[in-house]
């Protein structure tokens, strides 16, 4: 890959790589430097990265960086995830379906919510999710359907939204 195909992959790809690393960490500046790592890690590898395939390859690296993160987060740190209800949560108290949907998303297993992000955000097949994910197509498959499905039972009827 030459400088220039690695600079046109970086406009391309820079929005989508930041959103998804974004939505499933929630922290804009952790989110940064993971995506920044990943850009790192393309340019160290240039001369091996076809352009055709840097979408990919970001996506993938980025992923797995952040996945990294997680790991090494939670070993700092050393917290347990509590899933306790929000007391200030009020059955039809929300007003905006996308922040509805953002809350489903954060309840969601960490792998599960990538690869529905990886579907329906960013419109990957599921072979793509597969490599990048490292996950076999019936897994993606699995995965989507058991995200979608507690989706569905969590933001339940469109009526009780609105």
């Amino acid at each position: 890959m030459t400088v220039e195909e690695y600079n046109k992959s970086i406009d391309q790809c820079a929005d989508g790589v930041f959103r998804f690393i974004l939505k499933n960490i929630r922290d804009e500046d952790k989110a940064r430097d993971i995506v920044q790592d990943a850009f790192e890690k393309m340019w160290r590898r240039a001369g091996h990265v076809e352009y055709q395939k840097a979408k990919s390859y970001l996506f993938t690296t980025a992923y797995h960086t952040m996945i990294d993160f997680i790991r090494q987060d939670s070993h700092m740190v050393g917290l347990e995830i509590e899933d306790t209800p929000d007391p200030d949560f009020h059955e039809n108290s929300y007003s905006d379906l996308g922040e509805i949907l953002n809350e489903a998303l954060g309840k969601l297993p960490e792998i599960q919510r990538s690869v529905v992000m990886l579907r329906d955000y960013e419109g990957y097949s599921y072979r793509e999710i597969g490599d990048i994910t490292r996950l076999n197509e019936s897994q993606v498959k699995v995965y989507i359907y058991r995200a979608r499905m507690f989706l569905k039972n969590y933001i339940g009827k469109l009526e009780n939204v609105l």
